[in-house]
């Protein structure tokens, strides 16, 4: 299988950069939360929410905090 970028083969690239602007827009809104609860927050499979929280995460975009046993995500100031 080709990868390229004008077909099907490209629609998951835009569908998770999609993903990873609902998520930087979720997290804005709404502040730092575990990853479960922004999986419900965005309503896109758990798998496109990740992949975006990597997008975001390359960029440097993201900080990521613990507190107790819970992990959160939240946006870099």
């Amino acid at each position: 299988m080709s990868i390229s970028t004008n077909g099907q083969a490209a629609d998951p690239i835009t569908k998770i950069g999609a993903t990873a602007g609902t998520v930087w827009h979720t997290l804005s809104e709404q502040g730092p939360m575990t990853v479960s609860k922004l999986v419900k927050e965005v309503g896109d499979p758990r798998d496109v929410v990740l992949q975006a929280l990597g997008w975001l995460a390359r960029e440097d975009k993201l900080l990521f905090e613990e507190k107790g046993r819970t992990r959160l995500v939240g946006l870099r100031e």
